[in-house]
């Protein structure tokens, strides 16, 4: 596998998540990004992507000046670019859309946060791409704001207690929005009903001393992967969970990379009553650069994949087929999207026992060796270091998650 030297991006302000090279509607039909102008250096301008035709290809939308390399991009569902600048400590929103060889620009108005504030950025493409939304974290509390479908501009819609990073959608129709909130030194996910002025509501607790986080959420299956360090305290780990599920989450052993920063970034939808199949698209960042991991809950290894080239880093889709779609651009081709199947899971294991009879993790690709671990903790098992254990000397049985019933999962309804 060819991978190239990158040092990975991360955001301060949203738990150290590594940046993605563009973002997408989340019906799949357009992305935007920030591009550099060739010959010009550091000069950058938004580009939007259309996806849905028989071939992608890409609208330059520059403004009358460049744009600084930090300001934020999002498609919206009508084909025009939001765009988030930030002058004088103040949040400027405006849409951008091409007009013949130009550009046209529409205010949408501005934020004002305080100046020992974090700052203000945008959640994922909300469902549906007639709205947009933006989190501004402060020092006891996060405001809500829709930056973008409003009547007048910005609109503050809730302030929720505790300072919120993070931000994924539970439904198709853009209600229900999980973000992860801390309070009292921990991190628990929360509910923000967008139908009942912002209620709060919790979502998410494996256990009382734990940092629980979601990370990402397939409506269609109720699929939900969490970060936590319920299993290992002190240390992060993925885990799986289905919203509604009496099974606890869980924590695979192959998505366990020490060496390595491990992001979900997409999940295959239609998937309605087997959340076990569903594919999912994990971006992994390396010593040696950043590439592709394929996983299912009804398997046991990661399937490693190298980057195609030009991927802009963290960005892509399923289809409901099992189509993973990457949008790359290279010199030669400056708008492309890669497409990539993976197998289907063997067997037909359901949630009860995923991952088939022999109850081994691999873990496959990367140096083309499989590594193996069992469930039963007597069983050898490698420690923290690395190093296989005995027997004898069995490893620390590790806290079992709560159900996810008893996590208030199986209480969030969805209408």
């Amino acid at each position: 596998m060819t991978v190239c030297a990158i040092e990975p991006s991360a955001d301060p302000g949203d738990g150290g998540t590594p940046k993605v090279g563009c973002s997408i509607t989340a019906e799949g039909a357009y992305a935007a990004r920030l591009a550099r102008s060739e010959g010009s250096g550091e000069a950058w301008y938004p580009e939007r992507w259309t996806l849905d035709g028989p071939e992608p290809y890409a609208v330059p939308l520059p403004g009358n000046q460049p744009e600084e390399p930090g300001t934020e991009v999002q498609p919206m569902g009508d084909g025009r670019v939001l765009v988030h600048r930030v002058t004088a400590g103040r949040h400027l929103f405006a849409l951008l859309y091409p007009t013949g060889p130009g550009t046209g620009e529409l205010s949408l108005g501005a934020v004002e946060c305080p100046a020992d504030a974090p700052g203000l950025r945008l959640l994922p493409p909300a469902p549906g791409g007639e709205r947009a939304y933006a989190l501004a974290a402060g020092a006891r509390s996060t405001v809500l704001w829709q930056v973008a479908g409003g009547a007048f501009g910005p609109e503050r819609v809730a302030e929720i207690p505790g300072r919120c990073s993070g931000g994924v959608w539970l439904d198709r129709t853009g209600r229900m929005l999980a973000v992860d909130r801390e309070t009292g030194g921990r991190t628990k996910a929360v509910v923000v009903d967008l139908e009942r002025d912002g209620e709060v509501s919790p979502l998410l607790q494996i256990a009382p001393d734990s940092d629980d986080r979601l990370l990402l959420a397939d409506p269609d299956s109720g699929l939900v992967l969490i970060g936590s360090d319920a299993p290992s305290p002190g240390r992060e780990r993925l885990g799986w969970g289905v919203l509604g599920s009496t099974l606890p989450v869980r924590f695979p052993e192959c998505l366990r990379m020490p060496d390595c920063v491990v992001t979900p970034f997409a999940v295959q939808p239609g998937q309605v009553l087997t959340p076990e199949r569903c594919g999912v698209a994990l971006r992994v960042d390396g010593a040696f650069g950043s590439w592709v991991g394929v996983w299912r809950p009804a398997e046991r290894q990661v399937r490693h994949l190298p980057p195609p080239d030009g991927w802009l880093t963290g960005a892509g889709l399923w289809t409901p087929d099992g189509e993973l779609r990457l949008p790359c651009s290279t010199p030669r081709s400056p708008c492309g999207v890669a497409r990539l199947v993976a197998p289907d899971a063997p067997g037909q294991e359901g949630p009860e026992d995923p991952g088939g009879a022999d109850g081994a993790d691999r873990t496959e690709g990367v140096g083309g060796a499989g590594v193996g671990r069992s469930e039963n903790p007597e069983e050898s098992t490698p420690d923290e270091s690395g190093k296989p254990g005995t027997a004898d000397a069995p490893a620390p049985a590790q806290p079992r998650p709560v159900p996810l019933q008893q996590a208030p999962l199986a209480r969030l309804v969805t209408k």
